[in-house]
C-alpha cells in the first residue's frame, strides 16, 4: 500500500491505533512480566500496563469522534483513572503529555505527530520527582527523538513516524542494560520501557495493516506461549465478585477458556502457558466460573472476593461509627483476608483490596476516599508500586487527601496505630511518617527465576529474603533466611518480631520458623499475625 495513505491522524485512525496497541500488549504482556528485575512471584509491570491501557481504551471505544483531541483527551482520562502500579502512571502521564499537545487539533501532520511523542516523554519526565536513566521513560524520550527525525525528511508520512518511533524505542531497550546496573546484573531490559516498545509496534501493525513488523522491530522474545486477548468491556451494574485462580493442566487452549469466562463475566485477565493458566474476572455467579475452570483442570490458590459485601459492609461500618472529632479518615490499601481485618480493627475506614500481583487503579484509590465520610483523608499505599498511582487521586477528588509513602504492610500498620482521633490531620501526619520509618520490614518468598541481584546469585525455587524492598539473602530454609536477615539488621537495636503468616504458610513451617527466631535471638519478643496474603509466606516487621 501506499505509505501516503495516511496524510495525518485523526480521530478514527488514532482509536484503531490504540485498539492495536492493546491488543499486541495483550498478546506479549507476560512478557513483559517476566523481565522483572528482582526473582519474586509478583513481576507484574505488563499486566499493569495492559490495565491501564485498557482502562483508556474503555474510554474511548464508544466514541465517534472525528477529531484526534477527543479521542486523545479520552484516552488520557481513561488511562489516568485506570493507572496501576509505576509502569501504569507513567504511561497514564504520556498519554496526558499527548493529549495536551494535539489539544485543539482535527488531525495531525506528521510533524504534529512527532511533536506529540515528544511532549508526551517530556510530560512523563516531569511526572516523576527523580527520573532515572534506563527506564520507560528513556525509551519514550528516544522514541519521540527517533520521530522528529523522521518527521523533518521531506517525505514523511505518517506510518514512516510511527516506524520511527517503534524503532528509536527498541534501540532505547536494548541500550538500557547498559544504563542501570541493576538490570545489567539481572541480565534483563528494562520491563516499562519493552511494554512502552509494544504499544508504539501495536500502533505500528494497526497504520500498516500488515501482519509483519518492518525489519528489525521484532521483538526479542523467544517462542514462548502468548497470553490471550483480554476483555474490554466494563462491568455493568452491581459489584460482583473479584474471582482469581490458576488452572494446572496440559494442553490448555486460552483463547477458548478465555472465550468461554468472558460470557460469565467482566474485566476478564486470562494468561499463562498450556500447562498453567492464571484468570482474573468479575463475574456475579463464581461457582459457575469455577466449574467451568474445573473442567480443564486442577483450580490452584483461589480466591473469591465479595465486592458487593464488602462495598456494604464499609458502608454499614461508617454509619454505625461515632465520627471522629478531627474529621480525618482513614485508607489503606491491603491485600490478604487477616491483614484486612487487621487493618479494619485497628479503625481504618476504606480498605482497597490490592498489593502484590494486583495493584489497586488509581480509581479503585479515588472510589474509596470518596466513600469515606470525611473531608480529609490519609490514604495509606502499603507497597512502593502504588505510591505514585496512589499520588494522582489528590488531584482528583475535592477531599483534602493526603498520600503517607507506606512502602509495606508493616509501615503501614505501625502508621494506624499512630493515629489519634483528636490530632489534626497535619499533626496525625507527622505522627504516622515517624513510626512507620522506625520500622523494618522482612519479606520472605521464592525465586521465580534464575538471576543475580545486588550481588546475589539466585537459584529458581531459592528461599528469597527482601529487606525493605531490597533483595539480600537466598537459602533453601525459611529460618536459615530470616535469621540471615536478622541478624543484618542488627537485632540487639530492635525488641519486637512480627511475623504476618501467608496464606499458603502450613502450620508446621510457621512453628518452626517462630521456633529458630526465639532461639537464634531469644532477645527479641516474637508475636505472629495471620495476613493472609499471597506469594509471601511470611511478612516480618521489626521494631
Amino acid at each position: 500500500m501506499a505509505l501516503d495513505r495516511y496524510p495525518g491522524v485523526d480521530g478514527p485512525l488514532f482509536k484503531r491505533a490504540l485498539l492495536g496497541s492493546l491488543s499486541w500488549l495483550s498478546a506479549n504482556h507476560e512478557e513483559v512480566n517476566r523481565l522483572n528485575v528482582f526473582p519474586v512471584p509478583d513481576g507484574d509491570t505488563g499486566t499493569n500496563m495492559l490495565l491501564t491501557l485498557q482502562s483508556a481504551v474503555e474510554d474511548i471505544k464508544e466514541s465517534n469522534a472525528a477529531e484526534v483531541s477527543k479521542i486523545a483527551k479520552l484516552a488520557s482520562h481513561g488511562s489516568l483513572m485506570g493507572a496501576r502500579g509505576n509502569s501504569g502512571v507513567i504511561l497514564s502521564q504520556i498519554f496526558r503529555g499527548f493529549a495536551r499537545a494535539v489539544e485543539g487539533k482535527s488531525s495531525l501532520t506528521p510533524a504534529e505527530l512527532a511533536t506529540a511523542f515528544e511532549e508526551a516523554a517530556n510530560a512523563a519526565y516531569r511526572a516523576v520527582n527523580k527520573p532515572t536513566e534506563g527506564t520507560i521513560l528513556t525509551v519514550a524520550r528516544e522514541a519521540g527523538r527517533a520521530a522528529a527525525a523522521a518527521a523533518s525528511s521531506p517525505d514523511a508520512t505518517v506510518p514512516r513516524v510511527i516506524a520511527a518511533a517503534a524503532s528509536g524505542a527498541r534501540a532505547a531497550v536494548l541500550k538500557t542494560p547498559s544504563q542501570l546496573q541493576i538490570l545489567r546484573e539481572a541480565g534483563v531490559v528494562d520491563a516499562g520501557g519493552f511494554g512502552l516498545q509494544i504499544i508504539l509496534e501495536g500502533m505500528l501493525k494497526t497504520v500498516e495493516e500488515s501482519e509483519s513488523l518492518p525489519s528489525g522491530l521484532t521483538a526479542p522474545r523467544p517462542a514462548a506461549p502468548v497470553a490471550s486477548q483480554v476483555a474490554v468491556t466494563l462491568p455493568e451494574g452491581g459489584w460482583g465478585y473479584c474471582t482469581e485462580f490458576l488452572i494446572e493442566g496440559s494442553g490448555l487452549d486460552l483463547e477458548r477458556i478465555k472465550n468461554q469466562i468472558e460470557a460469565l463475566g467482566n474485566s476478564v485477565l486470562v494468561v499463562g502457558e498450556p500447562e498453567l493458566v492464571k484468570v482474573h474476572v468479575h463475574t456475579d455467579d463464581p461457582t459457575r466460573v469455577i466449574t467451568l475452570a474445573g473442567g480443564y483442570g486442577k483450580v490452584l490458590k483461589l480466591n473469591v472476593g465479595d465486592m458487593s459485601t464488602q462495598h456494604k459492609r464499609i458502608l454499614e461500618s461508617e454509619a454505625s461509627r461515632v465520627p471522629r472529632p478531627n474529621g480525618v479518615g482513614l485508607v489503606a490499601v491491603v491485600a490478604g483476608s487477616g491483614l484486612v481485618e487487621i487493618f479494619r480493627g485497628l479503625g481504618v475506614d476504606a480498605i482497597v483490596e490490592g498489593g502484590q500481583t494486583m495493584n489497586p487503579s488509581t480509581q479503585d484509590m479515588l472510589t474509596a476516599i470518596e466513600s469515606v465520610p470525611y473531608d480529609e483523608v490519609i490514604l495509606l499505599p502499603n507497597n512502593r508500586n502504588v505510591i505514585l498511582a496512589a499520588k494522582q487521586v489528590r488531584g482528583l477528588t475535592k477531599k483534602n487527601a493526603h498520600v503517607l509513602e507506606t512502602h509495606s504492610v508493616p509501615q503501614g500498620v505501625a502508621a494506624v496505630v499512630a493515629f489519634r482521633g483528636d490530632r489534626s490531620g497535619a499533626e496525625n501526619l507527622e505522627a504516622m511518617k515517624s513510626e512507620a520509618e522506625r520500622i523494618q520490614t522482612i519479606e520472605v518468598t521464592h525465586a521465580v527465576r534464575d538471576t543475580r541481584s545486588n550481588g546475589l546469585k539466585v537459584k529458581k525455587g531459592d528461599v528469597i529474603g527482601l529487606i525493605n524492598d531490597k533483595l539480600e539473602f537466598a537459602g533453601s530454609d525459611y529460618g536459615e533466611v530470616v535469621n540471615k536477615a536478622l541478624s543484618k539488621l542488627g537485632p540487639g537495636s530492635y525488641e519486637l518480631v512480627t511475623v504476618y503468616r501467608g496464606k499458603d504458610a502450613s502450620d508446621d513451617e510457621l512453628a518452626k520458623l517462630e521456633a529458630e527466631i526465639r532461639s537464634t535471638h531469644p532477645g527479641l519478643e516474637v508475636e505472629v499475625q495471620q495476613g493472609g496474603q499471597q506469594h509471601y509466606p511470611f511478612i516480618l516487621s521489626v521494631e
